[in-house]
């Protein structure tokens, strides 16, 4: 069994532009340790800020209360008893404690011979003991001290390693290593002191965090650290996604995380944290597991010929097949059989290469469409677009609250309202659920809103907008293709209204 220490919260946090408010900490933390089952968390660094220290206190208190405080870890300097005074005064009762791990660290950042150090960690360890505070010792830039001054690493653990630590963590602080390198120096460390517990912290400098991973792992490292989505300072740190289909499925080692909440906590730290998840970044990535070429789709019905252990189910997910022109007609057989939908072969021709045009073109299109295609296609009449936008004007004006007033048309009546919003898109919406309360209607959850605009700076550019909305437990997108961004918004929403129709 391996451990998880998921330091989002810390490292994570270190992110440019990333800084969690105090409910969203206490919600990573809650969900980390609740749903996702992480072995522990590391939730801040000492003496950072006021407000800081009023949020790990927060957490402690939950976490106090929960029976998850020894799973709580906060990270200290050897600065005497400052660190140990600032864990103690939030409830604290593990310390993460800063130690330096390459030689170049003590003599050129501290000004401190090897032994002077040391007998400064010894002090800090000895004074957290007393306060009983449990401690870890990370060895900063441990990688570099291994690859330039491996004799420096072996006499510091040698002189700690009867201190009563609890775990020595091995940081490659600045993603240098490789796995070779990792394989071997974690090795030397696990051979060298059998009976320490060593955990392996990853930076992603070089994209080989993982790889290093399931080296450190593999040499027998008993516990590895991870950040959500691979948050961390400059290119991120192992995500803990991709880290536990890795210990899962390429070792076969077991850990203590629930899979199916994986995905629910990459999209709420995505939430917070306001760093998209690539589409293509896999288990979590929006395009993971969708299959576009045709031939895929086809060996899919046929035995799953196309399909690994990494089964989106395992995630919460569900496979799709995309919609363009390399399709073809087994990605759009199904789509169609997802939404009940046959067509004879004569008519999928049809069907098919109408979206071959529309990829041609450079046009998404999604599942949702599909019934308008067949309309539009075969005029048959499996979506009645009941309601349109007849008219609507935006007013934006300077240090006012935008105002959008809507005639919208619903099975043949006219309703009309007006609304001030936070942005256009957002008047324009309040006006239009403002009809629908009226009229008792039924209303989705917009989930996700993005916009994509074409590198090139041309204002005149088209801007293509994707909506993800909930309704009826059931979330899908709907998109809109637009030189305006707001008209694009529009255009994506008057879609969505049309298919809640038939929901």
């Amino acid at each position: 069994m391996i451990e998880i220490m998921d330091t989002t919260l810390r490292d994570g946090e270190q992110t440019s532009g990333v800084s969690f408010s105090q409910q969203e900490k206490l919600g990573i933390a809650k969900f980390l340790l609740s749903e996702l089952g992480v072995d522990r968390i590391e939730i801040a660094s000492a003496r950072v800020s006021e407000g800081e220290l009023q949020t790990v206190k927060k957490i402690t208190e939950w976490a106090d209360k929960a029976g998850f405080l020894p799973k709580i870890e906060v990270l200290g300097f050897v600065d005497g008893e400052t660190s140990l005074n600032w864990i103690e005064s939030v409830g604290g009762k593990v310390i993460n404690l800063l130690t330096k791990g390459s030689l170049r660290h003590v003599t050129e950042q501290l000004r401190k011979t090897p032994q002077a150090h040391i007998d400064d960690i010894k002090r800090a360890i000895d004074l957290a003991h007393k306060k009983n505070i449990s401690v870890n010792l990370y060895l900063e830039d441990w990688s570099n001290g291994m690859k330039n001054s491996p004799s420096y690493v072996f006499d510091m653990v040698d002189a700690l390693c009867g201190e009563g630590v609890n775990r020595f963590m091995l940081p490659d602080t600045l993603g240098i290593l490789n796995p070779l390198l990792t394989a071997d120096f974690c090795t030397q460390m696990v051979k060298r002191y059998p009976n320490l517990k060593f955990d392996f912290h990853a930076h992603n400098d070089y994209d080989l965090a993982v790889s290093n991973v399931f080296a450190a792992v593999n040499s027998g490292i008993s516990g590895i650290h991870t950040t959500i989505n691979g948050l961390g300072e400059r290119a991120g740190n192992a995500p803990l996604t991709s880290v536990l289909a890795v210990l899962h499925d390429q070792l076969g080692i077991k850990t203590k995380i629930n899979e199916q909440k994986m995905y629910d906590g990459s999209k709420l730290v995505e939430t917070y944290s306001g760093v998209r998840i690539p589409a293509n970044k896999p288990i979590i990535g929006d395009n993971v597991f969708t299959q576009v070429a045709g031939v895929h789709a086809d060996g899919d019905q046929k035995n799953n010929l196309y399909c690994n252990d990494l089964r989106p189910e395992r995630f919460g997910r569900k496979r799709e097949y995309a919609l363009g022109k390399t399709s073809g007609k087994a990605n759009i057989r199904k789509n169609l059989e997802t939404l009940g939908i046959e067509l004879d072969e004569k008519s999928m021709l049809k069907v098919t290469q109408r979206i071959i045009e529309l990829g041609d073109k450079k046009q998404l299109v999604t599942p949702e469409d599909l019934p308008f295609i067949i309309k539009d296609v075969l005029g048959h009449g499996e979506v009645k677009q009941t309601i349109k936008v007849v008219n609507y004007a935006l007013n934006l004006t300077h240090n006012l609250r935008p105002v959008a007033t809507i005639l919208i048309e619903i099975d043949g009546k006219r309703y009309q309202q007006t609304e001030a919003g936070d942005g256009q898109y957002d008047a324009f919406s309040k006006a239009l659920w403002k009809v629908y309360k009226e009229l008792g209607k039924e209303t989705p959850e917009l989930l996700d809103y993005s916009v994509v605009i074409p590198p090139g700076g041309n204002t005149d550019a088209l801007v293509h907008n994707t909506i993800t909305w909930k309704f009826k437990n059931k979330v899908f997108k709907t998109h809109g293709l637009d030189a305006d961004q707001t008209e694009a918004a529009i255009k994506a929403t008057v879609k969505m209204l049309n298919l809640i129709e038939t929901m």
